[in-house]
């Protein structure tokens, strides 16, 4: 991603944002632990390094709690985008950087089962975990959570228009809607990426290009990375209305609406953004323990931890993501403001990883350049 989703700066609403710095941060206790989930006998460490990109983001008293449970103190090494950090562990498989990585998505999972960059590992919990979201029959990667990359849109400025905002794929290539749209590349942002496998789930192999081709005159303009386009170029952002921005239309993701709620002083009654929830694609981000992880049984302690409810029902309002597990329940700032996807657009992983170079290159050519 660019990288995933919404911090607390706004700078990581949506899963994503630009690159980020490496950094380690560790959060728990010191207690000591020989094994852990599995019965697999660790190396002796009390600690389990979890390796992701810039966007993870947990509760300490999470965090805390699973020490208490386990005895490991959990390492977060943030590794900037998610692709960028999901290429450094590629680059040194077998001698791994951590025990677990989190935040490989359904757009490159693909690659990272191919590397052989993973252990298979059942998780505990597993069999609470919406079937839908396990689309590794082996279980080298575990579902973690879902998110919806969609169009955005800023209430405010179709209300003064007296404009029905957009609500589908079709209607941003409306003579209407002429210049109002910024995406993200598909070649450097994850949001972006899916946004244009949205467009390859609607129209087809060939009808994607001829899509695109309309909302290229349509005006539709592309920057890097989530960050440039949501804070920068989108008017409807806390960024955007402080840049001046004029473009009314982003691609981002339909939870980006609560954060902009959450963070707001005074927080308003109505979130100033909307969803166009007919333009959406559905990401599911996946953890998995490495392959030659120094901590095994902790790794597969942890893993256990982010399916179970307590880790499940802290990631809404910390990395603004839907939980995977059946009985964990969101925050009522979450449902209130976020949007509810039905029916979002999908693409078979297998067929990304068969077609995403190709799919990226031609929409390069048609849009970029």
């Amino acid at each position: 991603m660019s990288t995933t989703r919404r911090t607390k700066r706004l700078a990581a609403t949506a899963v994503a944002a630009a690159l980020g710095v490496t950094a380690l941060a560790g959060c728990g206790s010191s207690d000591t632990s020989d094994s852990g989930s599995g019965g697999t006998k660790s190396s002796g460490s009390k600690t389990v390094t979890l390796v992701s990109h810039d966007s993870f983001n947990a509760s300490k008293d999470v965090l805390k709690e699973f020490t208490e449970e386990t005895g490991y103190t959990v390492k977060v090494l943030k590794s900037g985008d998610a692709g960028v950090a999901l290429n450094q562990e590629i680059l040194t498989k077998g001698s791994p950087r951590g025990d677990v990585f989190f935040g490989v998505d359904n757009t490159l999972l693909s690659r990272a089962l191919d590397s052989g960059l993973f252990t298979p590992y059942e998780a505990k919990g597993l069999d609470q975990v919406a079937a839908g979201t396990q689309l590794d029959a082996e279980h080298r990667v575990t579902p973690i959570d879902t998110g919806d990359i969609c169009i955005n849109y800023d209430k405010k400025y179709f209300a003064d228009k007296k404009l029905a905002p957009p609500q589908s794929f079709d209607d941003l290539a409306k003579p209407a809607y002429k210049n109002l749209l910024v995406t993200e590349n598909a070649a450097t942002s994850s949001p972006g990426l899916g946004f244009l496998l949205g467009t390859v789930a609607t129209y087809g192999e060939k009808g994607y290009q001829d899509y695109w081709k309309k909302l290229k005159s349509n005006g539709v303009k592309v920057v890097d990375g989530w960050e440039q386009a949501y804070n920068e170029e989108f008017s409807g952002s806390a960024g955007g209305k402080k840049a001046k921005a004029d473009r009314p239309l982003v691609v981002s993701y339909a939870s980006s609406p609560p954060v902009e709620v959450l963070y707001a002083k005074p927080q308003p009654a109505k979130a100033p953004t909307g969803v166009a929830t007919g333009t959406c694609f559905r990401q599911i981000e996946f953890a998995g323990l490495l392959n030659g992880a120094k901590n095994e049984a902790g790794g597969k302690a942890l893993l256990d931890f982010l399916i179970s409810k307590k880790f499940q029902e802290d990631m809404p309002l910390n990395m603004f993501v839907n939980p995977v597990t059946k009985s964990a329940e969101l925050p009522e700032l979450f449902t209130k403001f976020g949007a509810k996807v039905d029916e979002p657009t999908t693409v078979a992983p297998d067929r990304i990883s068969k077609n995403r170079e190709q799919w990226v290159q031609s929409w390069s050519s048609l849009v970029v350049k």
